[in-house]
């Protein structure tokens, strides 16, 4: 029973949330969308894109939930090399008359249009219909600061001039930002994907508010300044509404799954360092090598998800290989470490690796979704970002999150003291273990009926609604 009671979901206000190409992106939406038709008495549709999705992208949207892809539009004018971002950009405008489209014909009256980051050139859409369009930002606040910091910067400058942002950039809650932890699209002004996402970032600023996958009490001085901002109409109301952790679904239940669990039944609590990069990344062959020895070095349990290396030596997105990964490991490395880990190919049940007791640190390419899912689960990181806004984020879990530690150099002593030190350690260690305890609590009350996250999607909940109310009448 939600707070509509038995009312039916074609009765409902709408919402309509777009989510751009990614898992990254669209499973934090997809939680969003189940919250808004769970708890707060709207209709959903989750719109995605056919082009650059993959064919089980909805695999985990919640029953509640309607989807709809828009059709695929050309992209081959696009030069070879052409950055993601810029795709998505063009993608997203390319599909606009479609999604036009499917606004007219949502039967229920449309209460609010959420397209995520990518996706804000969707915005004028929802003012052409008299709704309000929110963005909705599946990363951290220091994403939204970041995109803030670069349109500041070229206020009053002239048409078609760029310039580059300050090293370091300093940014709200403390976060220190240089160069080279900024994505890569940020790092130079002189590239066309800099215009664009200063375009987006524009659009940000111009949306009825923000709805970010954080919580109050990870970001709370961001969280203030934010509130500052937005009172003096400097920003849109920005609402941290997360964090939404993907749970897990029956394809966790696969062979491959049991395998990893039955394996962390067997090992004693808090004993086991998780390794896993995630679906997008890859390391060098000499990284892996490093890695390996790292963690035998550590002394401590592992559960090592290994993919393909990427073999051109650029640390980004790698096109599987239908070798097997565990090739590529040190010799003899899994007969030495037979006895106290376990080395996987490509995948695992991250969300019940990470809740399982036997867990204690993730060492972890700090992807937005994955550290939140640490977070949750109270498991602290070793971050070892490769790509996109990894970097940024890392240094915001290591600095004013505190609930990760980052090895200076990429070489098997420095790996094998942060495992130790996080594993063990009385000093830094220790902080940081409490801090993830600390956290994962902060987490688990955000979603209680009187959580942060709770009471700020009700505030926007509320707004929707009021507005549904007006149009009706």
């Amino acid at each position: 029973m939600d707070s509509t009671g038995a009312e039916p979901l074609a009765l409902r206000p709408h919402v309509v949330l777009l989510a751009s190409p990614g898992a990254g992106h669209l499973i934090p939406l997809a939680e969003l969308a189940g919250r808004l038709v769970d708890h707060h008495g709207f209709a959903a549709t989750l719109v995605t894109f056919t082009d650059l999705s993959s064919p089980d992208a909805l695999s985990g949207v919640p029953a509640s939930v309607a989807t709809a892809a828009l059709p695929s539009v050309p992209l081959d004018d696009l030069p070879a090399g052409t950055p993601m971002e810029t795709v998505l950009f063009e993608l997203v405008h390319r599909s606009l008359p479609s999604l036009r489209a499917l606004l007219h014909s949502v039967g229920a009256p449309l209460a609010a249009l959420v397209p995520d980051f990518f996706g804000s050139a969707a915005l004028p859409l929802a003012a052409e219909l008299g709704v309000p369009g929110y963005v909705f930002v599946p990363s951290n606040l220091t994403t939204i600061a970041l995109m803030r910091a670069t349109v500041e910067l070229h206020d009053g400058v002239p048409p078609g001039e760029s310039r580059d942002l300050p090293d370091p950039l300093e940014l709200p809650g403390g976060v220190s930002l240089r160069r080279t932890d900024l994505p890569r699209s940020f790092q130079s002004s002189g590239k066309p994907v800099y215009a664009h996402l200063m375009e987006e970032g524009r659009r940000y600023l111009g949306a009825d508010g923000l709805l970010v996958n954080t919580f109050y009490e990870l970001e709370p001085a961001t969280v203030e300044e934010f509130k500052q901002a937005a009172e003096r109409g400097a920003l849109p109301p920005v609402f941290p509404v997360g964090p939404f952790v993907r749970p897990s679904t029956t394809s966790d239940e696969a062979a491959g799954a049991s395998a990893c669990i039955e394996w962390l039944d067997r090992q004693p609590t808090g004993s086991v360092v998780y390794v896993s990069f995630g679906s997008g990344g890859s390391l060098t062959v000499e990284q892996t090598a490093e890695l390996a020895a790292g963690l035998e070095a550590s002394g401590h349990r592992f559960l090592w998800v290994v993919r393909m290396p990427n073999l051109d030596g650029n640390d980004g997105h790698n096109h599987e290989d239908k070798q097997n990964p565990l090739a590529w490991l040190p010799a003899g490395f899994l007969e030495r470490t037979a006895d106290k880990g376990l080395a996987v190919a490509a995948w695992a049940p991250q969300v019940r690796v990470l809740s399982h007791p036997a867990t204690a640190v993730f060492v972890s390419h700090c992807g937005w979704n994955s550290a939140l899912e640490s977070v949750a689960a109270g498991v602290p990181m070793v971050a070892w970002p490769l790509y996109a806004e990894q970097r940024m984020n890392a240094v915001v879990l290591e600095g004013s999150v505190g609930v990760a530690l980052r090895p200076r150099a990429r070489e098997r002593g420095e790996i094998a003291a942060v495992v130790k030190e996080l594993m063990e350690g009385a000093d830094r260690g220790r902080g940081v273990r409490r801090q993830a305890g600390d956290l994962q609590q902060a987490a688990a009350h955000a979603w209680s009926p009187e959580g942060s996250s709770r009471r700020a999607l009700e505030q926007v909940a509320a707004t929707w609604k009021k507005v549904t109310l007006a149009k009706v009448k």
